[in-house]
């Protein structure tokens, strides 16, 4: 479930974010906003599933986000996050599905987000019944740059690699990082790009070659990149086989 968190104080935003890493799978924090507005662009071009939406937030507030949230063709479950309880009814006015006090404890943090994922998995169920297949996936990757919000043309992207904490997208010329997970791109764009080591994925259409290392290693050739990908004994298989298909 993809979360994203809007909070103008860091330190909360932070916070947050531990906690759900600390629950882990099925949840994953793809993006933060320190305001309102930000919060509504950043859910939208990373279709998020649940925000945890604070209330007291420049710009637009967190009660103002909710409504604009609730106009996007596939609204995420939001939970409130406040230290300030007599807003909740104004929040389940907006159609909340939880309101949380802070500070948040991990527990109860947990039974929200549970309730926004049995809410979230059965209206996506219903929607990709009747979704055309070519809306299902991105066609963008936002990602924060300085203060900014940025979007990177999947078609420009040759590869993805994951480092400690972060996955660096490269285009052949920049590289940028996102906090998105390389299992969670893979899944989405598996149709575009072919894992080739535990740490990267490329895309199908920019190899051009194989080659092996005096050492015995093996490394991509990628077109509009001087720098090579290694390929893993696990993946060298199903590699293989994609650039006899391409040259065939």
């Amino acid at each position: 479930m993809k979360i994203v968190i809007a909070d103008d104080e860091a330190p909360a935003r932070s916070r947050l974010k531990d906690l759900v890493d600390e629950l882990g799978v099925p949840f994953e924090v793809v993006g933060e906003a320190k305001n309102g507005r930000e919060a509504v662009t950043l859910s939208d071009l990373m279709q998020a599933d649940i925000v945890l939406l604070d209330i007291r937030m420049p710009v637009m507030d967190g009660i103002d986000a909710a409504r604009e949230l609730a106009k996007l063709s596939c609204p995420p479950a939001i939970i409130f996050t406040t230290a300030y309880e007599e807003h909740a009814l104004e929040a389940f006015e907006v159609s909340a599905i939880d309101y949380l006090l802070k500070p948040i404890r991990k527990k109860r943090l947990e039974a929200s987000l549970g309730k926004a994922e049995s809410f979230t998995r059965k209206r996506w169920e219903k929607l990709q019944e009747t979704m055309p297949p070519e809306q299902k996936i991105r066609s963008k990757i936002c990602v924060k740059v300085r203060n900014d919000l940025q979007l990177i043309p999947v078609a420009k992207v040759c590869c993805f690699r994951a480092g400690e904490k972060y996955v660096t997208i490269f285009d052949g010329d920049q590289e940028w990082l996102t906090e998105e997970s390389l299992k969670s791109l893979e899944s989405e764009f598996c149709q575009e790009f072919i894992r080739v080591h535990r740490n990267a994925l490329v895309a199908r259409s920019r190899i051009k070659g194989l080659e092996k290392s005096p050492e015995g290693h093996f490394f991509l050739q990628l077109e509009g990149v001087n720098e090579k990908v290694e390929v893993s004994r696990r993946h060298l298989s199903e590699v293989r086989t994609l650039i006899a298909t391409s040259i065939a």
